[in-house]
């Protein structure tokens, strides 16, 4: 049978754009349908205009040390006016990029919203269909927002935060996952009266257990209204001093008044609506698109990566899931994407970055050697600040490798980066312990810690 394409990919994001441009070099004919805009979560919505406001919501706490360090400054305030336009002419640019690479390399880009309507057919909006011989669906997730009274109508997302009219000066951020946590920190920083409720016991389940106690109390040092175990129980529009606002009950009896709630309470696979079942294709209980591990799902001419499939949700990840899959099936060289040791960071105020297995984890994996050192580094001690950083090791008893790194401090999201190359290696703790030390620095206590600190 003769198709229209040898691939067809349905999601414009990071890991779709990256297979249907590495299929495309191979000589294969592809097509890509997105019907947002190129880029996805990560380039348009995530990680970079969320990193960008990170880099911004620094320098008004920057500003202070420099003070402190002797330089003369007036104060100053965020301008959000100004900051918007130069935030969307820069995801601008980079869409344009996502697209000149796709185009350039030979695929065909679709501007719609692509269903599948049998294992070999896609169907658009514009109401062409085309065959293929395998497709990819690459459609990320979504927000979640939950049924709380009040937060369809009042509350936001990560989706809709980056396009605010006005910066607010209340807000209230509801989550206690990276997203929440990062956010948070970040409209501390630019100047808002921050508040964060989560209803679970501690922030960032699933994270090392005493970092994320270090970071609550850095996160609530740092100027931020942070409260575990409380919810939204209602929220309603309220008018205060002339101005539109949002009246919120917790599930304690409280109640404050701010500008904007954004709920950060987790995402979900994007797979409704894309005739996914219809087709044949197995999901699980979130929504996602069940694969093995070669992304391929249980329909053999369709394949999946990315967070659809809600394996590691991280961009890189992605993208390397959809390089494996263009080497499986375009280059005949069957390749699993690797899911083992995968570094990430949360960027928050300050920085964690971590790579391998929690304390937690380990322990209950085998007996464990735990390395840990808290202090106040250099820059901040100087000008009284009494902020600490956070340098952990996880090490096997048995073989002496190092299971996990866990690492608090400004900067950790870049340290952790060069960490995870040693641990992704199996370096043991001995590699770690001859490494001579770069000194003055904070990450020099990760090659200077000699003792373990508990042992289980």
């Amino acid at each position: 049978m003769a198709f229209d394409y040898d691939l067809f990919v349905i999601g414009g994001g990071s890991g779709g754009v990256r297979a249907g441009r590495v299929a495309a070099q191979t000589g294969a004919r592809v097509g890509l349908a997105e019907e947002f805009r190129m880029g996805g979560t990560c380039v348009i919505r995530g990680c970079v205009p969320k990193k960008l406001m990170v880099f911004a919501s620094g320098y008004g706490p920057a500003s202070e040390a420099a003070r402190a360090y002797g330089w003369d400054y007036e104060g100053g305030t965020f301008n959000w006016s100004r900051f918007r336009p130069m935030l969307h002419r820069e995801l601008e640019r980079l869409e344009g990029i996502y697209r000149k690479n796709l185009g350039g390399a030979g695929a065909d880009i679709f501007d719609a919203r692509a269903t599948i309507r049998d294992p070999h057919t896609v169907e658009l909006s514009t109401g062409e269909s085309f065959t293929a011989k395998h497709i990819l669906v690459a459609t990320g997730g979504r927000p979640f927002l939950p049924g709380t009274p009040g937060a369809a109508e009042l509350g936001i997302t990560s989706n809709e935060v980056f396009d605010l009219d006005a910066f607010p000066e209340r807000i209230l951020i509801v989550g206690g996952g990276y997203i929440a946590c990062e956010f948070a920190c970040i409209f501390n920083g630019l100047g808002a009266h921050t508040a964060q409720w989560y209803r679970g016991a501690q922030i960032l389940r699933g994270f090392d257990d005493e970092v994320r106690g270090f970071l609550a109390e850095h996160i609530r040092d740092r100027g931020v209204d942070l409260h575990v175990g409380l919810e939204v129980e209602r929220m309603e529009r309220c008018a205060e001093n002339g101005r539109d606002r949002i009246w919120v009950k917790g599930t304690d009896g409280r109640e404050d008044i701010f500008d904007q709630v954004l709920f950060a309470t987790g995402r979900v696979p994007n797979s409704d609506g894309l005739g996914l079942e219809e087709a044949g294709v197995k999901l699980g209980r979130k929504g996602e698109i069940l694969v093995d591990d070669y992304s391929q799902t249980s329909v053999p001419s369709i394949y999946a990566v990315g967070d659809v499939t809600d394996r590691i949700n991280l961009t890189p990840v992605a993208i390397r899931e959809g390089a494996a899959f263009v080497e499986t099936v375009f280059n005949g060289n069957p390749t699993k994407p690797d899911h083992e040791n995968v570094a990430s960071a949360v960027f928050t105020q300050p920085e964690y970055g971590t790579v391998g297995l929690s304390e937690e984890q380990a322990r209950d994996q085998e007996p464990i050697d735990v390395y840990c050192a808290a202090f106040r580094p250099m820059q901040k001690s100087f000008i009284g600040v009494n902020e600490r950083v956070l340098f952990k090791l996880i090490v096997s008893q048995a073989t002496q490798k190092v299971l996990g790194c866990h690492i608090v401090a400004d900067g950790a999201g870049e340290m952790i980066q060069l960490a995870a190359v040693a641990v992704k290696m199996g370096a043991t703790k001995e590699d770690f312990d001859r490494t001579v030390a770069v000194h003055p620095t904070m990450s020099e206590e990760i090659v200077l810690m000699k003792t373990p600190t508990r042992r289980d």
